[in-house]
């Protein structure tokens, strides 16, 4: 398995498959700062596991903001909660 630093590393230089992983791992240890770092960097794959995140919770905001940070499909479900 990849190590953290390694998938950052090369998430940092574009390579979009490993900021992918990378989204996939802090999904899974609740990582959410490396998600919103993520998100921030315009990865779809960290918005995907937010917006789930904040719909599972009914978080209007969070999901405001994530659509205001490029992943429109939170837009959608936020507009379904309304």
């Amino acid at each position: 398995m990849t190590d953290f630093e390694t998938l950052r590393a090369l998430a940092d230089d574009g390579n979009e498959k490993a900021a992918d992983k990378l989204a996939d791992l802090a999904d899974d240890e609740s990582d959410l700062q490396t998600l919103n770092d993520l998100l921030d960097e315009g990865n779809d794959r960290a918005g995907e596991h937010l917006t789930r995140r904040a719909a599972a919770a009914k978080d209007l905001r969070e999901l405001q903001r994530i659509s205001d940070a490029g992943y429109y499909e939170a837009t959608e479900v936020l507009n379904t909660l309304l």
